[in-house]
């Protein structure tokens, strides 16, 4: 495992680790996690690289190893989708894949469907139609998070966040900048996701809707059930098992 960094779009220091040698694949994390978090400790990464990718893992601003302004003006919307289509540059990436969990996910789909990055094949883990069309919704649950930060009972359906953002140190005035970024995706453009597309969520995982619908309104995707909640699959070694298994050995 390796670990460099390089400028974003706008000057923002970005953390990016690598794993193995080949196809290059491009993952991208979840809400408040991290590469390391997400594709690293549980061993996705290894067993990607080990069936022939170069694994390439952004850790995104305000997330792991990355940096976390404090200015708004480092906050422009789709500021993640930027940051991905900077790394994209920065590698010269021409032939590649794609693939994000949660708010990775989420930034993919953004990414593809409004024509800024086309990968060859795209992996969309634990995502549903809500994710994409609901986010004030789930954006407002996050930003009581972090303004009742030190206030929330045990018991609280927040309590659980709250811990978890403490545990990965996220910078909260950076984090709720951020929060505001993020558009809500007309599920119409979902037409425009045409390269083959794996959709894999957990069996019992519904925090952002329906990932069986969300399959349903992409030209060429396949839908995969793997066990677990939203924060438990990825901990499982079935979801990069799927992954694996989806994109084959490279050519």
């Amino acid at each position: 495992m390796r670990m460099d960094t390089f400028e974003s779009f706008d000057g923002t220091r970005l953390a990016l680790h690598r794993a193995g040698e080949g196809r290059p694949l491009v993952l991208l994390h979840g809400l408040f996690s991290s590469a390391e978090m997400n594709w690293i400790k549980w061993g996705h990464a290894q067993l990607l690289s080990e069936q022939g990718y170069e694994v390439l893992m952004l850790d995104f601003r305000v997330h792991g190893e990355s940096e976390a302004p404090e200015v708004p003006e480092a906050y422009p919307q789709n500021v993640l989708v930027r940051d991905v289509a900077a790394l994209v540059e920065h590698l010269a990436l021409e032939d590649y894949d794609l693939g994000g969990f949660s708010l990775g996910a989420r930034t993919s789909l953004h990414a593809v469907a409004h024509g800024v990055l086309e990968p060859a094949r795209l992996i969309v883990g634990g995502m549903g139609t809500a994710g994409l069309g609901e986010w004030a919704r789930r954006s407002a649950f996050f930003k009581r998070v972090i303004d009742e930060f030190e206030n929330i009972p045990r018991g609280d359906p927040a309590y659980f966040s709250m811990q978890f953002l403490k545990s990965q140190g996220v910078n909260r005035t950076a984090a709720r900048l951020l929060l505001d970024t993020m558009p809500d995706l007309d599920l119409a453009m979902l037409s425009n996701v045409t390269m083959p597309t794996l959709v894999v969520c957990g069996d019992e995982d519904r925090d952002n809707g329906s990932a069986e619908e969300l399959a349903g309104l992409i030209p060429d995707a396949t839908f995969v059930e793997v066990p677990g909640t939203h924060m438990g699959s990825v901990t499982k070694p079935d979801l990069g098992q799927a992954m694996a298994d989806w994109l084959g050995n490279p050519a």
